[in-house]
């Protein structure tokens, strides 16, 4: 059976290495109950692990050639190979809007939107599993007062407990990434309400973290283009922190007095 070249344009590094292909695939073990959806599943290394879980299963990827081989490969799975591309897919049609699991190698070059798109469909996935860049992992799992805390870390922990499960070598992968890698696991956590509006929220994170050496009084101010608030609003003790700093409970307060101001 021929290969699958792997693709630049679409970020791909084949995993070699079986022990850790198994080990990312059990990782979904702590979600039980729920049927597994794979992103990117390539020439199926980490699929080969997931079949036997004997849960439904269902893989999505967007290579027309991995499709093929994965096809031949695995049969069995060919009703349930989905080739398209994850981020522009209505997820609550997968499985007839029953919850899931999400799991996969994620390709380096999306995996944010592929986490923002999590997100946008949180009600959906209860626990999200697999394998980013370690940096990015780093990030969405990091604490307040850390260089690495930042947008991923606040808009993903509002929402999901983020487990750093290990990390992994450029080695065992074909080609070798340049970066090292992470294995990570999402659960939700019991925040049904945020206490603000989410839409806010997320802008409200994004535009402290531009300027994220800054403190909250400054790099605020993008915010209120149609008319600054009272001297009262900056002047506030919140005001003198930096994003960093902020707890995820932190940034809810800040976004309720910034839809005062807005008068949202």
């Amino acid at each position: 059976m021929r290969t699958v070249r792997p693709k630049k344009n679409l970020g791909q590094h084949f995993l070699t290495d079986l022990n850790i292909a198994k080990a990312i695939a059990d990782t979904v073990d702590a979600c039980p109950g729920t049927p597994v959806l794979e992103v990117g599943p390539g020439m199926g290394v980490l699929t080969q692990f997931l079949m036997p879980k004997e849960r439904e299963l269902k893989v999505v990827e967007i290579d027309a050639e991995s499709v093929a081989y994965l096809n031949e490969k695995y049969p069995a799975l060919r009703p349930n190979i989905v080739g398209e591309d994850f981020l522009r897919m209505d997820l609550d049609k997968l499985f007839n809007g029953r919850k899931f699991v999400l799991t996969g190698n994620y390709p380096y070059d999306i995996s944010s939107q592929i986490f923002f798109k999590m997100l946008d469909n949180k009600d959906l996935i209860p626990c999200c599993t697999g394998m980013i860049q370690r940096e990015v992992a780093l990030r969405m799992a990091s604490a307040p007062g850390n260089k690495a805390y930042g947008i991923l870390s606040v808009l993903i922990q509002a929402w999901y407990d983020v487990e750093y499960l290990f990390t992994v070598d450029e080695n065992v992968f074909n080609p070798p990434p340049k970066v090292k890698s992470a294995v990570i696991r999402m659960t939700r956590n019991g925040t049904t309400d945020l206490g603000c509006d989410w839409t806010l929220f997320r802008r409200v994170v994004k535009t402290a973290f531009n300027q994220r050496r800054k403190m909250l009084r400054s790099s605020l101010k993008p915010l209120f283009l149609n008319g600054m608030p009272g001297d009262g609003f900056f002047s506030l003790d919140i005001m003198t922190k930096r994003p960093e700093q902020l707890t995820i409970g932190q940034f809810v307060e800040l976004t309720n007095l910034v839809a005062k101001e807005l008068k949202i």
